[in-house]
């Protein structure tokens, strides 16, 4: 190894890629080509909804799958989504902060809702929150909040 070579947090050599200049006045080899989209078919989802299972998670997933399918959703779109988003009656949802941080309402057909009522059914049991929420273990915020034992007095707050 020589000494002036860079080596990365674990101590292992660096790839000469990833040194700055590495790359300059080279075009990438899929420079110019356009890729086809490639969305599932109809029958991939309807698959993959029937392998979710039908217990809470499967419930949930599905209900993703269909406000990501029926609605077009984004995938941040949709796990922003809470209760007071939905309006069944109008047949649509409010989406908060979209592409662009723009807001904007889209709507959904009758069997979308349907799917969806499964999950929000049981949603109504869990702590408010996100509509696609944690249903067991911590949630990604679970560390910023302490859990007291009975009979023990609060940490002083500094």
């Amino acid at each position: 190894m020589s000494a002036h070579q860079l080596l990365d947090a674990a101590g292992r050599p660096r790839s000469p890629a990833t040194m700055p200049g590495h790359h300059v006045s080279r075009s990438p080899r899929n420079k110019g080509h356009r890729y086809p989209a490639d969305p599932p078919t109809v029958d991939e989802i309807i698959a993959v909804m029937r392998e979710a299972g039908g217990g809470r998670h499967g419930r949930r997933m599905r209900g993703l799958i269909v406000v990501l399918w029926r609605a077009g959703l984004r995938i941040h779109e949709a796990l922003g989504l809470t209760e007071t988003d939905l309006n069944e009656r109008r047949g649509s949802l409010l989406i908060r902060h979209g592409k662009g941080n723009r807001r904007r309402e889209v709507g959904m057909d009758p069997w979308g809702w349907s799917v969806l009522a499964g999950w929000t059914a049981d949603r109504t049991s869990l702590p408010p929150g996100p509509l696609f929420c944690v249903i067991n273990g911590p949630t990604p915020r679970a560390h910023l909040v302490r859990q007291r034992r009975p009979g023990r007095a609060a940490p002083p707050r500094r």
